[in-house]
């Protein structure tokens, strides 16, 4: 008797008419188990990695001829502020708890801003977002709306990369059920809380779907709540925004392929 294995395979859409034209084997990645607080703690080092430096002026605080009057006259022996006839006159000055004193444990440039990740971390962090993003249950928790999607994970014809004209993607957007989640974003503009305001960052920004090509995609740009990333450089910041696993990804033919070749160096081989 010959004992066949069942594999798992995955429809191909076609863009213009939404219909199934074609399907491949499921790639390995996606049967992988979640590795959340693996990821977790690779996107946090990963994040960390933009980071300008910053210090307060080594001197901010001490630009004072304040002296302590030590002891005996009942008085903290902070220094003080010297001179007559003013209100500044015997105030404390230089130390932490002082008004206008520098701050304590004053910052420094060199501090270490960056973090090296291991390699294979990095590899295991990326294969835990794949995976996440083949996990309907996943997707609808990060609030993406899925009645019109077909199919998870949900793959387009290679073809498509082709499109030059944002007017024609729309039309697909909108017959494959994805033109939701671009008008979502209008309706989701929140101001963020805290100083984020005044630093560039007024509203909360809502992550789309993203799509993954291997040659280009360039009609996608104008679009802001759509990202898109090559298959030879995947951002785990892009996969897992905010270290939340469950991205709605729209995959092209030729991406989707490639990472059944990609992932199976790293346990992925099936």
């Amino acid at each position: 008797f010959f004992i066949f294995k069942m594999e798992n395979r995955v429809n191909i859409y076609s863009y213009k008419t939404g219909y199934p034209i074609d399907n491949i084997p499921l790639p390995g990645v996606f049967l992988l188990p979640l590795r959340t607080d693996l990821l977790k703690f690779v996107h946090q080092s990963i994040s960390k990695n933009k980071r300008q430096p910053y210090s307060v002026n080594s001197v901010s605080g001490t630009k004072t001829s304040a002296k302590s009057w030590g002891p005996g006259r009942a008085v903290a022996r902070v220094p003080r502020v010297p001179g007559s006839g003013t209100h500044r006159n015997g105030q404390g000055a230089v130390v932490n708890m002082c008004r206008g004193g520098r701050i304590f444990g004053p910052t420094t440039i060199w501090r270490k801003w960056h973090h090296k990740i291991n390699k294979n971390q990095r590899h295991q962090a990326l294969m835990t977002a794949i995976a996440a993003s083949g996990v309907t249950s996943l997707i609808l928790a990060r609030g993406f709306e899925l009645t019109d999607i077909p199919e998870i994970p949900f793959v387009l014809e290679s073809s498509w990369e082709s499109l030059c004209k944002i007017k024609e993607t729309i039309k697909t957007f909108e017959f494959l059920g994805i033109d939701k989640q671009i008008l979502k974003k209008k309706k989701k503009k929140t101001n963020n809380s805290g100083k984020g305001k005044m630093r560039n960052r007024k509203f909360k920004t809502y992550h789309g779907p993203l799509v993954i090509y291997e040659k280009s995609i360039r009609f996608l740009r104008n679009i802001h709540s759509i990202q898109f990333c090559h298959i030879n450089s995947l951002n785990l910041l892009k996969l897992a925004p905010g270290g939340h696993v469950g991205r709605f990804v729209i995959w092209t033919q030729s991406s989707f392929f490639k990472t059944r070749l990609s992932f199976s160096l790293f346990g992925a081989s099936k």
